[in-house]
């Protein structure tokens, strides 16, 4: 494991082994089912070029209306819980009591991708986000705490974990495009992120 630090973002490089990686995605599979993966809309009437879902007391959600938390699934249905081998990396990495209160959950097919953004939907900025990254490869872009200037980039593989904290917490960021089917942890490829947010 290596760890990086770039524009206060803590990436810690394989921290999360190949097997640990496979008993993630076993984990994962009763979220998927309870919760299936949805296209949201976005406010300006677009789609998203990820799919997504959740697990927690809330799931982020978008729609016309804005961006926001929901209690429940678009469906109806309120969220599965998080996943204990989840939790356990947040507990490890950020030596936080609290634990995250939605897990949300990015599915990235092969031409999928996510512009600049930052992470503001919470109520308490001083909590981490951490972000962990499962399958192929993604190009991970860092910006500034507004929006323009210079950004800077690094790729991210499976089993990286990324802490944003402190003045990190509302850095702008996004992933720009991944090498589809560079790991084989799906076997239909794609890149699964799982980010843990305190909400309330």
């Amino acid at each position: 494991m290596t760890l990086l630090r770039l524009r206060g973002f803590e990436i810690h490089k394989g921290f999360i082994d190949v097997a640990a990686q496979r008993a993630l995605i076993e984990a994962l599979r009763p979220v998927l089912r309870a919760a299936p993966l949805f296209s949201p809309t976005v406010p300006g009437g677009g789609q998203m070029s990820v799919r997504m879902t959740s697990a927690g007391a809330f799931g982020w959600y978008s729609d016309a209306s804005g961006y926001r938390y929901s209690q429940t699934h678009p469906k109806g249905q309120v969220w599965p819980d998080i996943p204990e081998p989840v939790l356990a990396i947040w507990r490890k990495l950020t030596g936080v009591e609290r634990s995250p209160e939605c897990c949300l959950l990015n599915f990235y097919g092969e031409n999928a991708r996510m512009g600049l953004h930052q992470d503001k939907d919470e109520e308490d900025f001083s909590y981490p986000v951490v972000s962990i990254s499962l399958g192929d490869d993604g190009l991970f872009r860092i910006g500034n705490q507004t929006r323009g200037g210079k950004s800077e980039s690094i790729w991210l593989s499976s089993g990286d974990v990324v802490v944003m904290g402190g003045e990190a917490r509302l850095i702008y960021h996004g992933v720009d495009r991944i090498r589809f089917k560079s790991s084989r942890l799906l076997p239909k490829g794609g890149r699964i992120n799982l980010t843990l947010r305190v909400v309330t």
